[in-house]
């Protein structure tokens, strides 16, 4: 769905409050926390000081306003009172944010304390091939491209891409059309448009590429236990290249 400039203003003030919501939680994500302190304080920090609404709450039935993934998990790791994060976590905070009707949608890796040096360096590639994803966005680019150069990015440096889950549009609805894949074949796939906005968020392993899914319908895990890391920003396609609708000073 391509977004009217007025529509792509709304968007771009949804991404500048989300990106505050990271920005507060720089000082915040520490060992000695639960991942359900880290939803309380997202959401009481959208409701009150950025008067928004959390999107991901109620979302799919989904009970809670963030996503915590730590270590193994893939995505969609569920916030708890029981999960106390500790010195050598990588962890990553997924959020959605809803303002005046449009939604933006973003993830951030948070390294706790001394993590070790192939946790950092997972890490710090993930970051880098959602970027080789990002400055391929222009018109005229293809789907394909974005695809190719985060897969290539990732098997170059010897980590594996979840193929099971993509970015998407998004808009209106947290999930619009097309669908985002993080690997793919140079020149082929949806070209791109001015006015089209969608999520750049690939899912980068340790070891094999393979995930499963835990019995509380949400938690998606490596099937080998090996580390997970992804970042994730709203991307929107303007006339000459792109612009990150949900850019944080540092990510």
């Amino acid at each position: 769905m391509i977004k009217t400039p007025q529509q792509l203003a709304l968007m771009r003030e949804s991404g500048r409050l989300l990106a505050q919501v990271f920005s507060m939680l720089d000082g915040f994500v520490a060992a000695g926390r639960s991942t359900l302190e880290l939803d309380s304080a997202v959401e009481t920090f959208i409701r009150q000081e950025l008067k928004a609404r959390p999107a991901s709450l109620g979302q799919y039935d989904y009970p809670f306003s963030i996503n915590t993934s730590i270590n193994e998990v893939v995505c969609h790791g569920m916030p708890s009172a029981k999960q106390i994060l500790k010195d050598g976590d990588i962890i990553n905070l997924d959020i959605t944010l809803e303002k005046d009707g449009f939604i933006a949608d973003s993830s951030k890796m948070y390294m706790i304390g001394n993590v070790t040096p192939k946790a950092r360096r997972l890490v710090e590639t993930t970051f880098d091939a959602m970027w080789a994803g990002i400055r391929l966005v222009k018109p005229g680019a293809r789907l394909g491209d974005i695809g190719h150069a985060i897969q290539h990015h990732a098997q170059a440096n010897g980590y594996s891409v979840v193929r099971e889950y993509c970015g998407h549009g998004i808009g209106r609805d947290m999930h619009e059309e097309p669908q985002i894949l993080h690997f793919g074949h140079p020149g082929t796939g949806l070209e791109l448009r001015e006015g089209m906005v969608f999520t750049i968020e690939p899912m980068l392993n340790q070891g094999s590429a393979k995930v499963r899914s835990l019995k509380d319908g949400w938690t998606v895990v490596t099937r080998d236990n090996s580390l997970s890391a992804q970042w994730e920003h709203t991307v929107a396609v303007t006339a000459d290249g792109f612009e990150v609708l949900t850019l944080q000073p540092t990510a």
